[in-house]
């Protein structure tokens, strides 16, 4: 299947298991839904950055003033993961992925963006098949090289059907949320909803 795009589909598949996109803009010429990224995780890492720049700072001048033969030079550490942690915290913040479905341009258009760079995906209405709200099989965000906790399990996910089979992560998380969210996406870009039976209720 060819997509009137830049990236494809497979830039849009979520790593972790639950993203959770939130409608900013509903109205009858367009819906928009956002996704910040992984806040919480972020935000903990640049308070950690900013407790350590406490100590990163005095072993820092230390440093500065008799270099690693000094007192301070075992500590050279202490900076280095101040400067990490504090880069792991911009990436995490910098994460975005919106959704808009645009009636007036009959289009929908997946973003992402990272610090490092930013994709997109736009596939017209008439591309699109439906909607299917179903069940992805993800592994445990516990896994580690392949140990036991690397076993899959199943997240309600809802998906773009695209003409010729091809299908697009548009959400993961909570089944009542996902399909309030499918209703309501079925309805503005008129498509029809399928719902795995297993998650018919």
């Amino acid at each position: 299947m060819t997509f009137t795009t830049q990236g494809n589909p497979a830039q849009f598949e979520a790593i972790g298991n639950r993203l959770g996109f939130r409608v900013v803009n509903d109205s009858n010429q367009c819906l928009t839904l956002t996704w910040q990224g992984p806040r919480f995780p972020a935000f903990l890492c640049l308070g950690i950055s900013f407790a350590l720049l406490l100590i990163s700072i005095p072993i820092l001048e230390a440093l500065r003033l008799r270099g690693f033969i000094g007192p301070a030079g075992s500590l050279w550490y202490f900076p280095v993961m101040n400067l990490i942690l504090f880069c792991i915290s911009l990436f995490l913040l910098s994460q975005k992925r919106t959704i808009v479905f645009d009636n007036a341009a009959a289009q929908a258009t997946l973003r992402r963006r990272t610090l490092q760079r930013s994709v997109e995906l736009r596939v017209p209405y008439a591309e699109i098949a439906g909607l299917r709200l179903g069940l992805d099989e993800v592994y445990s965000g516990f896994a580690v090289a392949g140990s036991s906790a690397a076993e899959k399990f199943p997240v309600p996910s809802l998906r773009l059907i695209v003409r010729g089979g091809d299908a697009v992560l548009l959400d993961r998380g909570g089944i009542r949320r996902l399909k309030s969210l499918a209703e309501r996406i079925s309805e503005t870009i008129g498509k029809p909803l399928e719902i795995d039976e297993r998650l018919r209720v």
